[in-house]
């Protein structure tokens, strides 16, 4: 019925009927990039600018050397820029990787990277776009000679981007420098603002130089902690328990295989000859066999059922874990004595495991007490708790996040921290993946993945036994002190009694019963020695330990 009470053909309902762009969906719904409120949408810009940057980098084997730059131009209006020593991006690649929505070089990868969704900077030019009307600017340079400046703004009808200037000049020069303008942000000094995120950053990235300058005009330089960059990360091939029907019925349609036999094999990690004849078996043994030799492009929806079907009742070896590429234990303990400088840490990095049937991550916890850990607030200091992906600070959606539940279920009375909430206590945890389950395309909280979050657990746990220990010999240390001074004040009123009874000096029996009182707390000291390398013995041999290790059945993920 329209407004007047006449029927409407369906004709007439299907006139507005038409296709919507990637970009406009993004642009109306820029909430599921992360931009929404003041102080995330700047955080968001500064994130998604340094991702790159540090991506680039690392895939160039080069040392990161990144600035960046915020000045306040009005009321919540900024200017950003970022720079970076990076290998540049060739000229033709411009408009993609600035102006176009889902393109890039890793979303169709199984490789370990911070940004995989394909949007990235586009999504910075779009915001920029639709909160100023200006342009985003590009500075850049392969390193042949030859430097770009360009401005361009997105074409929201066709997702690209429209370059409206290039000037190209000779400088021997090589990076990335990117400015914009940004309306309907606020810059804050808070948790959630882009100082804590580059600090977070550099924390997990201490093979990285950061530079920040702030609208105050404030510099502040996050020095490299090591000279070690990290490896590439290798692109691995999927794992058959993490693989979907559709998944299956799509990779079919593609590949040069000419049997589905040879295109199991070569598509899949840990899919060996011997497993394709177990699923050959289980296919024959079912209602309707078919032979695993027929052309993998004649697949059926049905057929490709059966064999993920029979590929759930197989055992494999744990997916392949050379495509991972974690912080490291001494990467991370240079970065944490250089920035928070505590009087106690703790390092952890867990075996590589599965999550989601056959997706390969790895968890490494870091626990730091005193010192500059902890979050100064007011007069007190509450827990820090440092979460990230990828090596990348997930800053926002704290609460629904795998990574927070998993700190919170940990009893740490336990471990000698009453009160944990308000300790001097900085817990970092770092996710690896080469997927990372995230809850939205915000990338800044993860899903609830049963393995993700028990791996978290007993990372923590460790590292929480390792706190124990310091504390209780930090407790005896305090108590032996305690003793000391009293049987040492005793001991003078003790040898001035024993001196008016026995005629000798005073000082001589001073002397000896001083010395009685260290070699007793030297006694003491030896045997908590004993306890307590007693003691992480048997932490040592408490590992939970699988019987079928290396192995993945059905749901269940071997290290």
């Amino acid at each position: 019925m329209d407004g007047k009470g006449k029927e409407r053909h369906a004709d007439d309902l299907f006139k507005e009927f038409k296709e919507t762009s990637i970009t406009e969906f993004f642009r109306k719904n820029k909430t599921h990039l992360g931009y929404s409120g003041s102080i995330r949408s700047l955080t968001t810009v500064i994130h998604e600018m340094v991702t790159n940057s540090l991506d680039a980098c690392e895939e160039a084997g080069i040392q990161p050397d990144i600035s960046v730059a915020i000045k306040k131009l009005g009321n919540d209006h900024y200017l950003i820029r970022s720079e970076d020593n990076g290998p540049g991006i060739p000229i033709r690649h411009i408009s993609g990787v600035f102006g176009k929505m889902l393109a890039g070089t890793k979303f169709h990868r199984n490789i370990q990277l911070r940004g995989q969704q394909g949007i990235g900077v586009a999504g910075v030019t779009l915001f920029s776009q639709i909160t100023t009307g200006k342009p985003i600017k590009i500075k850049t340079s392969t390193g042949k000679g030859k430097v770009n400046e360009i401005a361009l703004m997105i074409d929201i009808a066709k997702n690209k981007a429209d370059i409206l200037s290039n000037n190209e000049y000779s400088q021997y020069w090589r990076g990335t420098e990117i400015e914009c303008e940004l309306k309907g942000v606020n810059f804050t000094l808070r948790e959630q603002g882009p100082f804590e995120y580059l600090r977070r950053t550099a924390i997990a990235n201490p093979h990285a130089k950061i530079t920040f300058t702030d609208p105050e005009g404030r510099r502040t330089i996050f020095e490299r902690s090591t000279e070690k960059v990290p490896k590439p990360p290798v692109e691995i091939k999927p794992h058959p328990k993490g693989t979907e029907v559709d998944d299956l019925v799509n990779m079919a349609k593609i590949t040069d295989g000419r049997k589905v036999s040879s295109f199991l094999t070569s598509t899949f990690s840990r899919m060996s000859n011997a497993k394709v004849k177990e699923i050959q078996k289980i296919i024959n043994e079912g209602d309707a066999p078919f032979d695993l030799n027929k052309s993998p492009k004649k697949l059926t929806w049905a057929e490709c059922e059966q064999i993920i079907n029979a590929i759930k009742e197989i055992k494999f070896l744990a997916p392949p874990t050379e495509g991972l590429q974690p912080i490291g234990e001494e990467q991370i303990r240079k970065a944490i004595l250089n920035i928070l400088d505590p009087e106690f840490e703790a390092i952890l990095t867990r075996n590589p495991t599965a999550h989601s049937g056959g997706v390969p991550f790895q968890v490494e916890v870091a626990i730091a007490y005193g010192g500059q850990a902890g979050r100064n607030i007011g007069d007190g200091t509450k827990v820090e708790i440092m979460r990230f992906a990828n090596r990348t600070p997930l800053l926002f959606d704290s609460g629904a996040c795998a990574i927070t539940k998993s700190v919170n279920s940990v009893e740490w009375k336990r471990y000698g921290i009453k009160d944990f909430d308000n300790s001097p206590t900085t817990i970092l945890i770092n996710v690896v993946s080469t997927y990372i389950p995230y809850t939205s395309a915000g990338k800044q909280s993860i899903a609830d993945d049963e393995d993700i979050m028990k791996e978290i657990r007993m990372a923590l746990m460790e590292v929480g036994r390792k706190y124990q220990i310091f504390y209780s010999r930090q407790k005896r240390d305090m108590e032996k002190e305690v003793r000391k001074q009293i049987l040492m004040r005793y001991s003078t009123e003790l040898a001035a009694g024993l001196a008016n009874i026995t005629g000798k000096k005073e000082e001589e029996i001073l002397k000896k019963l001083n010395t009685l009182v260290l070699e007793k707390l030297k006694l003491e000291d030896e045997l908590d020695t004993l306890e307590e390398d007693e003691e992480e013995e048997i932490e040592d041999d408490s590992g939970i330990k699988d019987p079928e290790e290396g192995m993945v059945s059905g749901a269940e993920n071997g290290t």
